[in-house]
């Protein structure tokens, strides 16, 4: 269930931005993707992390847990690699969508509905991806259902963030890695620090600003009087983060 901060393409899957995928064999092919209503659709985020991904040594012997699938896109991408792919996420639209996405593109995703990775047995996967709720809001509480699911991430928007950080390390393999793309608003320092602390060797990959969507414009006097945006910012720091675990 990935982090939102566009939500208007929602309306019409067909029209949504899909980033292109590789076969197995290194070709080149567009993915072809459509959402379920209230199922977050592919976006800047999404485009900045399966850039990443493609970067990783992904084959048939790679094991990928995408945490939070939303459409699948980065399932589609990693399996569309050669890799063999578990995908999760907390909405039974997002784990269908995902299903249809690998099965339309030709491609075998194993996707499961689960709260993150609390049902999966430690130590399952070589690569995680994971683009989380990451919008920070006035409520603490998040969603128990609809679309806001894939963004609202509490006052300081890291909700969901921290329990990613704190999965990865349980269920990596020695050597694996993580790959997961937030917002500079929701505190890039505090998720390199925590990573750190559990035991894993972290950095900022790659960046991103992109213009503030519809929910960040309807909520930015909020964040200015939260101090975590300032009065003339009118783009947002998106950050793909990598730790490896030692």
């Amino acid at each position: 269930m990935s982090a939102e901060t566009h939500p208007q393409p929602l309306a019409h899957p067909s029209r949504q931005p899909t980033p292109p995928t590789r076969t197995p064999s290194g070709a080149a092919r567009p993915a072809r993707l459509f959402t379920l209503p209230g199922v977050y659709a592919p976006q800047y985020d999404t485009d900045l992390l399966t850039r990443s991904l493609r970067r990783e040594a992904i084959d048939e012997d790679t094991a990928v847990l995408d945490l939070g699938s939303g459409s699948g896109a980065l399932s589609v991408a990693a399996a569309a690699l050669g890799a063999r792919v578990t995908a999760v996420d907390i909405s039974r639209r997002a784990v269908l969508t995902t299903r249809l996405n690998a099965l339309r593109n030709g491609l075998r995703v194993t996707a499961h509905r689960g709260d993150l990775a609390d049902a999966l047995p430690g130590a399952c996967c070589d690569l995680l991806v994971s683009n989380p709720p990451y919008v920070p809001g006035p409520s603490s509480g998040l969603p128990r259902r609809g679309a806001a699911r894939a963004w609202e991430a509490g006052t300081e928007g890291r909700a969901v963030v921290n329990r990613v950080c704190d999965a990865a390390p349980r269920v990596l393999r020695p050597g694996g890695a993580l790959l997961m793309v937030h917002s500079g608003l929701c505190g890039v320092t505090a998720t390199l620090g925590r990573l750190a602390r559990l035991g894993m060797e972290a950095a900022v990959i790659d960046r991103a600003y992109v213009p503030f969507g519809p929910v960040l414009r309807s909520r930015r006097a909020w964040l200015c009087r939260a101090g975590l945006l300032g009065a003339s910012e009118t783009r947002e720091e998106l950050v793909v983060i990598r730790a490896e675990l030692r």
